[in-house]
Formats: C-alpha cells, sequence, structure tokens
C-alpha cells in the first residue's frame, strides 16, 4: 500500500510538469515551440523514473550525508540510454537530433564515457555554453555541450529519484549550491509564511529544492541591498528576475503567492521574455535550463 501511494505521488509530479508545459503552450505562445519539446523529454523522464524506482524498490533510504554523485547505476542505466537517443532523435531540433544519432552510433562503451563524464564531471553547463540554444539548433562555444547536454537529460530523473529518496539534510547555514550533488540552482521559489515569502533553490539537476535567503547572490555571495534587484512583466507577474549588480549575473524566482498553479521548473522554461531581457541588459544566467536557454 506504502509503495501505491508514493509512486501515486511520484507519478502526479512528473505529470503536473507535463500538464503545465501543455497549458503554457498555448497561454505563452512565444515559447510554444520549447514547451512542447519539454513536455515529450518529460514524457520520457516521467517513465524511467517509474523504471528506476521499480527497480530500486527495496533499497533503503541513503543517508544525505553521502555525496548523491557517489551513485551511479550502469547496469539499471544503460539498457535504457539506446531508447532515449531514439526519442530525442525523434523529437529535438537539427543539432541535437544529429548528435544523438552519433552518441548511437558509439555503442554500450560511448555511452558510459558519456554517461560518466557528465555525471563525475563538474556539471559545468553554463559560462561555456552560454550561447547554446538547442531549440533553434545552437551548441554554443562548448564543443563537448551536445554529448553532456544529452547526459543531462537522461540523467536527470535518476539524480531525481536519488535526491527523493535520501534522508532529510541538516543545512549549515544556506548554501549556493546543491547540498546533495552540488548542482547549480536553475530557479528560485517564493512561497507564503506568515507576513511575507519564503525563497528557496531547485536544483538543475536532482531537482532538489532547499531554503535559501532573501537578499543574497548564490553566485558571488553579494548581500548588500542596493546591489540587489528583481525585475517583472506585467504579462508574466508571477516570474521575476533576480540580478546581481555586483556579478552581473541573474535567476529567474517564480513567485506561488501570485500563481499557485505555476510548476517552478516549467514555469522558468516559458518565460523566455525575461532571459532576453536580462541578457540586453548585460546580465548572464546563472544555470541554463533543460533546454539550454
Amino acid at each position: 500500500m506504502i509503495r501505491t501511494t508514493v509512486g501515486t505521488t511520484i507519478d502526479r509530479k512528473w505529470d503536473r510538469r507535463i500538464r503545465r508545459a501543455d497549458e503554457l503552450a498555448s497561454t505563452y505562445p512565444f515559447s510554444a515551440e520549447g514547451l512542447r519539446y519539454y513536455s515529450r523529454i518529460a514524457t520520457f523522464q516521467k517513465n524511467l523514473y517509474t523504471e528506476i524506482q521499480k527497480a530500486l524498490a527495496s533499497t533503503p533510504k541513503i543517508s544525505a550525508d553521502r555525496p548523491l554523485r557517489d551513485e551511479l547505476d550502469l547496469f539499471l542505466l544503460l539498457p535504457h540510454f539506446s531508447g532515449f537517443l531514439n526519442v530525442i532523435q525523434q523529437i529535438a531540433p537539427s543539432a541535437l537530433a544529429e548528435a544523438a544519432a552519433g552518441l548511437a552510433q558509439k555503442g554500450p562503451a560511448g555511452w558510459q564515457h558519456a554517461i560518466e563524464d557528465f555525471w563525475h564531471g563538474d556539471l559545468e553547463l553554463n559560462a561555456a555554453a552560454q550561447g547554446a540554444d538547442p531549440i533553434n539548433g545552437s551548441n554554443g562555444d562548448d564543443p563537448s555541450y551536445p554529448d553532456r547536454s544529452l547526459a543531462w537529460m537522461f540523467l536527470q530523473p535518476y539524480a531525481e529519484y536519488l535526491a527523493d529518496h535520501r534522508e532529510t539534510a541538516s543545512l549549515d547555514g544556506t548554501p549556493s549550491t546543491c547540498p546533495f550533488c552540488g548542482g547549480k540552482p536553475v530557479a528560485g521559489v517564493l512561497r507564503s509564511e506568515g507576513d511575507g515569502g519564503k525563497k528557496s533553490l531547485i536544483c538543475v539537476l536532482c531537482a532538489y529544492e532547499w531554503a535559501f535567503r532573501r537578499i543574497y547572490c548564490p553566485a558571488c555571495g553579494e548581500e548588500r541591498e542596493p546591489q540587489m534587484a528583481f525585475y517583472s512583466a506585467p504579462e508574466i507577474a508571477h516570474v521575476r528576475v533576480d540580478v546581481c549588480d555586483t556579478c552581473h549575473t541573474y535567476l529567474k524566482t517564480i513567485d506561488l503567492t501570485k500563481t499557485g498553479l505555476a510548476v517552478p521548473v516549467v514555469d522558468e522554461i516559458a518565460t523566455t521574455p525575461l532571459d532576453l531581457w536580462a541578457r540586453e541588459h548585460g546580465y548572464t544566467k546563472l544555470q541554463i535550463n533543460l533546454l539550454g536557454i
């Protein structure tokens, strides 16, 4: 009975992402193509998460003190990688579809290398790939970006499963990177708390969410209020751009006090005009999202 309840909860989590992407594709035509693409990726990820959950159902929870990326079950993951590459070849823009086809030809040894290279690397999918935009077929300035991006999409549900099945982390302060896997935050979240809002950050890899200070830059540690600001647009009022004028980075924050139906990782993807505004004003995104934006 417990397993059924947990499985249902997980299904709802993934279904909410997929449903939200489909809804916003109609609401925000400027992001419709990317949202439809994300919806299909998330459908594969949901199915992979379910398979991982079935295979590891009897595994006890792991201590939060053990680094998440010490785990890597290639015996479990590799049989699913070929199917993932087939899906990407069918749905992705040409540049990423070609990268998937090239990786498919390398066989299991090449797949293992791509998976291990990303998983045990520094997760730095930002600076060199800042110009990357798979939706428009651009892979930025990093020649390794396509394979690393593919590994990222594939491993995200595995990382999320590991985070979901860890003991609760005891945080020392408010870390700027994920306390489980070391990933950067892909989005911030504001939730109601008393008369104000409580802020948290969501990890780009394992989707773990941890509490964070309201006035503090996760990129450089700036905490002087005059250097920190946020901007929003009336037509997307529940999503804002948090900027730091010391290091000139930005992170989008989804305000659930304004729109409780928002799904942070999806609404972050959907609001590309805010990214365009931030970059036009000289800010660099702290962490690109799953679509390379």
